[in-house]
């Protein structure tokens, strides 16, 4: 039996945002180079996203270097398809260019999915990887629809073995069932994986999560049926959200037919490595639930590193009391868009619709990706979507679902040079500006030394969970009074005895005090009407110039929030008389985007 190991990417991305950094896994890497892993999953996904947006860390960086230590462990990576690493349809020689550049920096093994499990999205990539002869591995996102098991109007067992008979004939070196959201339940995993190995000659494996609590379950009975790799992850960052910890499936195994022949010593060894530097991480690792499964995870169907990106995000908009508010609306909200299956990107969108629901009201705002998704852009939905919703968009803009939708995208990557000549030539900072032209620009001035490198979140996270300690000058230190207490204080296993002497002041009132005006909110204003960022986010262009004239309902801006992208229209017809911010500025919800007088 064959393991995959997710810890260097889907593992810290189902539990902690991605928030991993490189400098903290390279210790670890010859280490698990040496267990003897079928393959190690350390890139795609969110970590590209991440690392640029949050990290400032190059993730071609993070690539190279992980080959440099890990030479014996196959490097594989999750692709969106036509979507790659990012959030919408890129044109074919973006495609190209990002798997031949992905290849030179170290990837062996390709998983490609499509959001939509449409094969048209799969072909570009596909002829891809081909060329540059590296590990196919074509995949089918699994889904149910509103019993929670394998049948229904759509995802039956017919569907699925279609659908791996497809994929094969289109030339994959193996097929994965990617179970997003912890959804196949074992005796289901037991009739799919029979079915497939009946009709499918590639090597077949499975990726699940533990949301439900049924992967560890699931992946036995897959074993059982004669799945050939199922992925796991070292057991710090196992169970939850994330995937089966991979120490029981070895032990489990250990006198079987199918034993993994994995030294369970060495695997103990590399998770109490990162048990050490996990401790940084505490506050990514907080979970707002003491149960370390969601069983209701069978109704909202978000899988588990959606759920950690919704707890960040709602944490960022000080609502994280919404999230079962937010995982409440995310069925009607899915059922509405034609139960496609949630995986990024339409998870994302999915989701980050959830939230915009229930803090802005149903479908009063709605994302540029979500609407593209309703003009087809990004393939055909599983089934009918709702009317209404579909009213939406202009239905001479909705797409004939003959033709492939990338088909319809001019090449990208010369304008992309263009756009970055006055900072780089180098191709991958090339493709980073063109998967995220917001973030990636601001990343790679921040790189190429033209802006400062702020603080990044997960230090100033690590410094808030870090106590500090205040000193006077010792010259003018007061003498101890009798109200001097002693306390026992203990940091991470370490005992401190401090003695800690109360300072009782009354706070000095002054004549300003008194005389003070109030303080005017930062949001009035004499005259005109003002367009206010109705959540955090960064400002990816504005679409007027001051001294405009508009009329209500225009689009004024383009503010990148959950990354999704948000068009804010004007609140009346008149002429722009205030433009608060530039392209590339971060802004808190409330402030002051424009006024309109």
């Amino acid at each position: 039996m064959k393991f995959t190991d997710t810890t260097f990417r889907d593992g810290h991305q189902s539990l902690l945002a991605t928030r991993l950094k490189t400098a903290d896994m390279e210790p670890m890497a010859e280490l698990m180079d040496t267990i003897g892993f079928h393959s190690m999953e350390v890139w795609g996904g969110a970590t590209f996203d991440v690392a640029t947006r949050y990290l400032i860390e190059d993730p071609w960086e993070r690539l190279k270097r992980f080959k440099s230590l890990i030479k014996n462990t196959p490097l594989s990576m999750l692709l969106r398809g036509q979507s790659l690493v990012g959030y919408r349809n890129y044109a074919d020689d973006v495609v190209e260019k990002f798997i031949e550049r992905s290849a030179y920096n170290g990837i062996d093994v390709f998983r490609v999915f499509d959001a939509l499990n449409d094969e048209r999205n799969l072909e570009k990539s596909t002829t891809a990887i081909k060329n540059v002869n590296k590990h196919l591995q074509l995949t089918i996102c699994y889904s149910v629809t509103d019993g929670g098991s394998m049948g229904g109007p759509i995802y039956t067992l017919d569907y699925f073995t279609n659908k791996a008979k497809s994929l094969e004939s289109m030339g994959a070196d193996s097929i994965c069932i990617k179970d997003m959201a912890g959804l196949l339940s074992p005796f289901d995993a037991y009739t799919l994986f029979t079915e497939l190995k009946k009709s499918i000659k590639v090597p077949l494996q499975l990726h699940t999560h533990y949301t439900s609590g049924m992967a560890s379950m699931t992946a036995l009975k897959a074993i059982e049926a004669g799945v050939d790799v199922v992925d796991a992850c070292l057991s710090p960052l196992g169970l939850r959200t994330s995937q089966p910890a991979i120490e029981p499936l070895v032990m489990s195994l250990k006198n079987h037919s199918r034993a993994s022949g994995l030294n369970l010593e060495v695997l103990h060894k590399a998770s109490d490595q990162l048990e050490t530097i996990l401790k940084k991480y505490k506050t990514d690792l907080e979970m707002p639930r003491a149960s370390i499964i969601d069983a209701k995870v069978l109704s909202h169907q978000i899988p588990g590193g959606m759920i950690s990106n919704l707890i960040s995000q709602l944490r960022e908009l000080d609502a994280l009391d919404k999230l079962d508010d937010v995982l409440a609306d995310i069925p009607s909200t899915r059922k509405d868009l034609g139960y496609p299956p949630l995986v990024t990107p339409i998870s994302q969108m999915v989701g980050t619709q959830s939230v915009s629901n229930i803090l802005n009201g149903k479908y009063k705002m709605i994302s540029s990706q979500l609407q593209n998704y309703l003009k087809g852009m990004y393939g055909k939905s599983p089934s009918k979507i709702d009317d209404e919703l579909l009213s939406q968009v202009d239905s001479k803009d909705i797409l004939n679902q003959d033709s492939r939708p990338a088909d319809l995208l001019d090449p990208e990557l010369n304008n992309s040079s263009e756009k970055v000549k006055e900072i780089t030539e180098n191709i991958d900072d090339i493709l980073t500006y063109t998967l995220y032209p917001t973030t990636g620009m601001k990343f790679l001035r921040q790189k190429h030394g033209i802006d400062p490198i702020l603080k990044d979140e997960s230090q100033n996270q690590i410094e808030k969970s870090t106590p500090t300690i205040s000193k006077n000058d010792e010259t003018k230190s007061p003498s101890k009074s009798s109200n001097l207490k002693t306390f026992n204080v203990f940091v991470e296993g370490q005992h401190f005895e401090v003695e800690v002497d109360p300072v009782y002041r009354k706070p000095k009132i002054t004549k300003d005090d008194i005389t003070a005006e109030p303080i005017k909110d930062n949001n009035e204003k004499s005259d005109g009407e003002i367009l206010l960022a109705p959540m955090p986010g960064t400002v990816s262009k504005y679409n007027v110039q001051l001294g405009d004239q508009v009329s209500k309902g225009d689009t004024i801006l383009i503010l990148e929030a959950m990354k999704m992208e948000n068009a804010l229209s004007s609140p009346k017809s008149g002429i722009v008389t205030e433009i608060s911010f530039k392209e590339g500025d971060s802004v808190i919800k409330g402030d002051i985007l424009a006024v309109i007088s």
